[in-house]
């Protein structure tokens, strides 16, 4: 069931944002009186499609490839590689018959709608929502990093004064891409010392392995174990897809073996120490138990009045299976009025935009790993198998503004493509021939279809922890 909320969101996203680019195209040709042919949603591959109709010039119709959708539009040379059309005299109402400033606007229509989808999606969310941040100064305990964080120097108990010299508000800035995409210098206090760290070009590399959790987050007190994973909670459980056998007990970490319980320790306990250790914040419990996968621990714990020390032995995974609630930092609400949202909306939409050029760069240059690219199935698993309107329109948004920029690259099939040919043709004073833009057409949807299979290996690949 989860996979098919994680599918269902999926769908439901791109479907909207696939109809608006579309409809962006089709009303720019439409006002320049092209005839529209078709205007579908997936694609009708072979002639199948799941239904249409026709009103006035143009089909309107729903595909069975989900791989996203297209207009075709009259005397144009596009992926339905209508030569036969081509060939035939061009008619006023045909897209080649046009001047080369409006085809071009035409080519742009999709990009632009999916710009502006994406910052009224932020204008709204920013409207509605307002932000949430940790205030940097209320972090008495300083950080706790994760695998990555301390991968690049950082450890529990640091708190960071500055990034590139300015000082940090909201310790939530660590997470931006002004920390993650520019080789950027973070200012700590460690033991009361001040000290440089440098965020590594490869950190993207590391969160798309390890996940954004484990770069940096607060550091927070531990209190009372909440649940116990049990044996009968491991038995298989009837789900949609028929037997399982497993038991979430927290949002993303399947366990599958139940030694806390095994060991005696029971809900209400409080973890003093671990192998000796006294421990007070969560992280000092996770990285001690981490530290020995499948090794018998000693665990000191008070239950009620009596002081008593277990030794249940570490899952392969480094967990115990139990649930430990934590004392959550103080945050602070801002809210925005309607015209001041619009402005937020912009700086996201734009950031968002500019954040997918850096990262498309620093592959191009190897300073970032083609690893980082995501299929559908990545992105399904962005979206998480709870539905959330919040977090819905947040993905969806990033992705509007992600899409805008795919297709503005210069590949031959995408906007991109189209457009640098028009702007060709307008330099040289006369239209590339239609037999380049058939060739062109060809080796764009072989670069696509290459791009495609590689994305999807990735995930796959990802999936099997390779």
């Amino acid at each position: 069931m989860d996979g098919l909320i994680m599918a269902g969101q999926l769908l439901l996203g791109l479907s909207i944002l696939v109809i608006l680019h579309e409809l962006g195209h089709f009303l720019a040709a439409r006002a320049f009186g092209i005839k529209v042919e078709k205007f579908y949603l997936f694609f009708d591959a072979w002639g199948f499609k799941l239904f249409s109709f026709k009103v006035g010039d143009t089909e309107y119709g729903v595909g069975w490839l989900p791989l996203g959708g297209y207009v075709k539009i009259s005397g144009m040379i596009d992926e339905s590689m209508d030569t036969e059309q081509m060939a035939a005299p061009a008619q006023p109402w045909e897209f080649r018959s046009k001047p080369a400033w409006q085809r071009l606007i035409v080519m742009m229509g999709g990009i632009i709608v999916n710009v502006i989808v994406g910052i009224f999606i932020f204008w709204m969310m920013a409207f509605k929502y307002g932000d949430t941040f940790v205030p940097n100064d209320k972090l008495v305990n300083g950080i706790s990093p994760g695998i990555v964080g301390k991968q690049m120097g950082l450890q529990p108990g640091d708190k960071i004064l500055a990034v590139n010299g300015q000082k940090l508000i909201y310790l939530d800035e660590i997470l931006s891409s002004k920390v993650l995409l520019n080789n950027t210098k973070l200012t700590i206090s460690r033991d009361g010392k001040a000290m440089d760290l440098r965020v590594p070009e490869s950190v993207l590399d590391s969160i798309s392995k390890y996940k954004i959790r484990e770069f940096v987050g607060p550091r927070v007190v531990a209190k009372r174990i909440d649940s116990v994973v049990t044996p009968q909670d491991l038995q298989p459980k009837t789900s949609f897809f028929g037997k399982i056998k497993a038991v979430f007990v927290k949002p993303d970490s399947v366990k599958i073996d139940a030694p806390a319980f095994e060991a005696g320790m029971k809900k209400g306990d409080s973890i003093l120490a671990v192998n000796g250790k006294p421990v007070k914040f969560y992280n000092d419990i996770t990285t001690e138990v981490a530290k020995n996968k499948g090794k018998k621990i000693a665990v000191e714990v008070l239950r009620g009045s009596e002081v008593l020390t277990l030794t249940p032995k570490v899952s392969k995974d480094g967990t115990l299976a139990i649930v430990i609630p934590t004392i959550a930092p103080p945050v602070v609400n801002i809210s925005y009025g309607f015209m001041e949202s619009f402005s937020i909306g912009v700086n996201k939409g734009w950031s968002s935009f500019t954040d997918n050029a850096k990262g498309i760069w620093k592959m191009i240059t190897g300073k970032l790993s083609a690893r980082n690219i995501s299929s559908p199935i990545g992105i399904a698993q962005v979206y998480g198998s709870e539905f959330n309107w919040e977090k819905f329109w947040s993905l969806t948004g990033l992705i509007s503004m992600a899409l805008a920029f795919m297709n503005l690259l210069p590949i031959p099939a995408l906007d991109g493509g189209h457009v640098v040919f028009l702007i060709i043709e307008m330099i040289k004073g006369k239209p590339l021939s239609d037999k380049f833009m058939e060739r062109a057409q060809v080796v764009g949807f072989v670069i696509l279809l290459c791009l495609m299979v590689f994305a999807f290996g990735n995930d796959i690949l990802k999936k099997f922890g390779i």
